[in-house]
């Protein structure tokens, strides 16, 4: 346990409780809602399209025109877009369309070789589409462009899908919320009111909105799974390893970021997160048994509704609790799975483990650094000054986040190792239940009432930053073809 970690977390829950009746004030202003969806195009699985294209009951071109319709209609809302390729995309689409017509192949040759034939998908736009912006939302890197398509976006092209656009991010990725001073602030489609999270803001956003059916995204700490809890929608952070982080940008140097950021599957239905993770994967998807056959009944569920009671964390809202309770009892009650209480006292401490393993990482890249020329390198307290005025081509949180990490959130370097062989242990612990037939159903997040708000206060983002503490940095189990069956299981 540290204490300055401790500390910090205590004032952000004043800051919280402070201004919790601001932000009610906040919420009870009207606010514009998105169009309806209309076309029932845009109310089907991406595996269902894919099958209707390959059958002819679809053309690909009206599916991709559909979409586009769709991104035009909400993105004046949302801001989610950075730079589309719509031209392009309705040229492949009518490739698609004449050999489908051709009959050359057997729909069955189809869907061995390319199973998202026609599919329109959407990318975060640090995953890298060829010829498509990929700033990241730093204005230092305006107008830099990927020189090739991101390894998991060249799959899913290989399989057929079609790629739309690159959508928005948080500067380098580096905060859950969508922002930046090249793009704009993404907005939730729910409520604009409150954030769509970050960094996979933009993706989620649209897909959330119905103007994306299917996503490429990417994952540190939780930048597919909280844009996915706050939209409504499904992601997946798979175990690394498995699916290529080639052609993402930003990249650290250290090998062991290798065991943290992956790119993963979002997507509006539950269903396409077990082909895309296919397709993603390549030659290692045959190791993930996506397809073996799964018996929930022999499946014994663990779950847990907060880390523990520390000072470092925010409470978890009482709606997300009842909610896993709620899926605990369907499971139960469905399939008789057991359900206990998880009790990993370890969790406690996730914050300070999260913060040693992270910045514990070499190579993590600086904005503000100069490597060629160490005296042209920028101060971060004078750019903290500059942002707080609006002056800074730095944004606030891109700052905030530096700051943590020269502070280390006051956890002496030392005690990194300590806290990294926590982790390790951690996830030893994890990977053995696995092999029991156990899963551990967890939170995505603490709380759903993140207002926008705080995108244009100074003040406000410094304890929004902190909240990067507080996702354990865990490789993750690749379950999917347990988690598919919960899933869908929980949905009916």
């Amino acid at each position: 346990m540290e204490i300055g970690v401790r500390i910090v977390g205590f004032l952000q829950k004043i800051i919280q409780w402070l201004t919790l009746p601001f932000y009610f004030m906040w919420s009870l202003q009207s606010v514009k809602t998105l169009p309806p969806i209309k076309d029932p195009i845009l109310l089907q699985s991406a595996s269902t399209l894919a099958k209707k294209i390959r059958k002819g009951q679809l053309s690909s071109e009206d599916v991709v025109r559909a979409y586009i319709a769709r991104i035009k209609e909400v993105n004046p809302y949302l801001n989610a877009v950075v730079e589309d390729r719509y031209a392009d995309a309705l040229r492949e689409a009518q490739e698609v369309d004449r050999l489908t017509a051709s009959h050359c192949k057997t729909e069955q040759e189809i869907e061995k070789e390319t199973p998202l034939l026609g599919v329109p998908f959407t990318v975060k736009e640090s995953c890298g589409v060829r010829g498509m912006s990929q700033c990241v939302g730093s204005l230092p890197r305006r107008g830099i462009k990927a020189d090739k398509d991101g390894e998991a976006v060249k799959l899913i092209r290989k399989a057929g899908a079609i790629p739309l656009l690159v959508s928005n991010t948080p500067e380098l990725c580096l905060s859950l919320e969508t922002t930046n001073l090249v793009t704009g602030r993404t907005l939730n489609p729910y409520n604009p009111l409150r954030t769509s999270g970050g960094s996979s803001g933009g993706e989620a956003a649209l897909i959330g909105a119905g103007a994306s059916v299917i996503g490429v995204a990417s994952d540190v700490a939780g930048s597919i799974r909280v844009p996915a809890m706050y939209n409504g929608i499904f992601g997946h952070k798979p175990t690394p390893g498995y699916v290529s982080i080639d052609g993402h940008f930003p990249y650290a140097t250290d090998i062991d970021f290798q065991k943290y950021l992956v790119v993963g599957p979002i997507a509006r239905y539950a269903k396409d997160l077990k082909p895309m993770m296919s397709v993603m994967a390549g030659d290692k998807a045959s190791r993930l048994k996506l397809y073996e056959k799964v018996d929930l009944h022999n499946l014994k569920v663990f779950y847990m509704t907060e880390a523990g009671k520390s000072l470092a964390l925010l409470p978890v809202e009482q709606d997300i609790k009842d909610a896993i309770h709620t899926v605990t009892k369907h499971l139960n009650r469905k399939y008789g799975m057991p359900a206990t209480g998880g009790n990993f006292k370890e969790m406690e401490v996730s914050a300070e483990t999260s913060i040693s393993v992270f910045f514990g990482l070499q190579g993590i890249p600086n904005a503000l650094e100069d490597s060629e020329n160490p005296k042209g390198s920028h101060s971060l307290f004078l750019e903290i000054l500059k942002a707080l005025i609006g002056a800074s081509k730095y944004s606030f949180s891109l700052l905030m986040f530096y700051v943590l990490q020269v502070t280390n959130v006051f956890i002496p370097k030392w005690k990194y190792k300590y806290y990294y062989d926590q982790n390790e242990a951690l996830k030893k612990k994890f990977t053995v239940r696995r092999y029991f037939h156990e899963v551990l159903l967890y939170l995505s997040f603490m709380t759903m009432v993140c207002f926008n708000f705080s995108l244009d206060s100074r003040i406000f983002l410094v304890t929004m930053a902190y909240s990067y503490t507080q996702h354990i940095l865990l490789l993750p189990i690749t379950i999917m073809k347990c988690s598919q069956k919960l899933l869908e299981s929980c949905m009916q």
